[in-house]
């Protein structure tokens, strides 16, 4: 009897076939909402001094930036066939060889790098402390990461390498190996899986879900566990980027490097494919990826820990509410949005 799981045959990446809505589209529709939600509560339970418009302005700003990042990154550092590189006009552009594809190749290191720069330049130029709303995007964001796995999940793309225990999962689009391989027919032995063909479609670890579950609800869970708790300013955005870099380094031994990249360091190497076995000295673009974040983010929370004013608060007093000089005029609310920022800088 297969020990394999199959992959249900009625996940399809199409919403409804033949019309171009992508579950993984609509995965991130929901991330963002789920993340948006999260920010406000923190922002009502804290009576953070910012207002809906300011929140939804972020929000757009960032997600753009976000998603800019992740795109350029993505490839800048995971296609090496130069199609973008001589037509970088087709980035963001979602066909390709006339079918559509969306925009499929998206890196959570560049919509890290992406979103930090939205952050900061927003909140530079509305006056808020950045250390503050990066605290916040921190408790917020990681759970949304969660329904990007899932769309990836749904894909059937970027799944682990191959195995015989009781986890793996036969995707219809893995790549088939030679059934004459002994690795090959051993694993298909272990998990029971029948070699009728020159080729055998071998069961994957799900590492998608495993994405999801360590990278986005755990590290969400750990992050909004602590969100009030935080030692100083800036230590929640810290610290989720070591534990989001930690997680990913831990799952990536379960999750087949890109083909066409491998390993990018190797002080042992294996005569076995990257898809069926991954030497614990040997790491993938992702890994190292991870360690640089990991790094960058410990230089922070020193960093964070030794600047002037880095107290956290609590809970804000009541934002005052404007007084007869300062009351808005005709030509909307400049008067309350002075008093705002006078409270910021006074807080701050």
């Amino acid at each position: 009897m297969p020990l394999a799981i199959p992959f249900p045959p009625w996940l399809k990446p199409e919403v409804i076939p033949g019309l171009p809505i992508r579950w993984y589209g609509v995965m991130y529709i929901a991330a963002f909402g789920v993340a948006f939600l999260l920010y406000r509560r923190q922002v009502r339970e804290r009576r953070f001094p910012m207002t809906d418009d300011d929140l939804s302005g972020m929000f757009f700003y960032c997600i753009l930036c976000l998603l800019l990042g992740a795109r350029i990154f993505s490839t800048l550092v995971y296609e090496t066939d130069d199609y973008y590189r001589r037509q970088p006009w087709l980035i963001f552009w979602p066909f390709r060889d006339g079918r559509f594809t969306g925009l499929m190749g998206m890196s959570y290191h560049g919509g890290a790098i992406g979103g930090t720069f939205g952050i900061i330049s927003y909140a530079l130029y509305k006056h808020f402390d950045p250390r503050e709303i990066g605290d916040m995007y921190a408790g917020s964001i990681p759970l949304g990461y969660t329904f990007g796995r899932l769309g990836n999940f749904i894909n059937g793309e970027l799944y682990g390498r191959v195995t015989a225990g009781p986890l793996g999962m036969i995707f219809p689009q893995a790549k088939a190996y030679p059934a004459r391989e002994s690795w090959v027919q051993e694993i298909a032995a272990k998990a029971g899986i029948p070699v009728t063909g020159e080729m055998v479609n071998l069961p994957r670890h799900p590492s998608q879900l495993y994405e999801a579950l360590f990278e986005g609800v755990l590290a969400w869970a750990i992050t909004w566990a602590i969100r009030n708790r935080k030692p100083y300013k800036g230590f929640l955005f810290g610290i989720y980027f070591v534990i989001y870099g930690i997680m990913r380094v831990f799952v990536e031994y379960f999750r087949e490097p890109d083909e066409h990249l491998g390993y990018r360091i190797e002080f042992v190497k294996s005569v076995l494919p990257p898809a069926a076995s991954h030497p614990l000295l040997s790491f993938s673009t992702g890994q190292l990826l991870s360690f640089l974040e990991i790094a960058l983010a410990l230089v922070w929370l020193i960093i964070a820990a030794r600047l002037p004013d880095r107290e956290p608060i609590r809970l804000y007093p009541e934002t005052p509410a404007p007084g007869p000089k300062e009351a808005p005029g005709p030509k909307g609310d400049g008067g309350a949005r002075n008093a705002r920022r006078k409270l910021r800088r006074k807080l701050r």
